[in-house]
């Protein structure tokens, strides 16, 4: 999977920065999992499997959901974009105007 390359040698680093390029990566593949799960249930037509393969999407979104609040916790400039767009009403694209030009952008 190209994600879980690195672009820049190690050794050029952070700590920080790779800590955040292995949640990241975990994260696309928690996301990666519910999606094949999801189609996996979809196109099965055995109930009982497709329990199991919607059971198992449920658990992957709880792991996402969790590296993401790991991410939250550790990377302030995603803490400020969650704080902005998450659970926000109305247009989403329209919260996107409104905060720039609330933050002169």
């Amino acid at each position: 999977m190209s994600s879980e390359a690195l672009h820049v040698p190690r050794e050029k680093l952070r700590r920080e920065t790779l800590n955040l390029h292995y949640a990241i990566t975990s994260l696309q593949e928690e996301f990666d999992a519910v999606d094949w799960y999801r189609q996996r249930a979809d196109d099965c037509d055995d109930p009982s499997l497709k329990a199991i393969l919607l059971h198992n999407a449920k658990e992957e979104l709880e792991h996402a959901s969790m590296i993401l609040e790991w991410i939250r916790r550790n990377d302030p400039e995603v803490n400020e974009q969650l704080k902005e767009y998450l659970f926000s009403e109305g247009s989403i694209v329209g919260h996107e105007e409104t905060a720039s030009e609330k933050h002169g952008l």
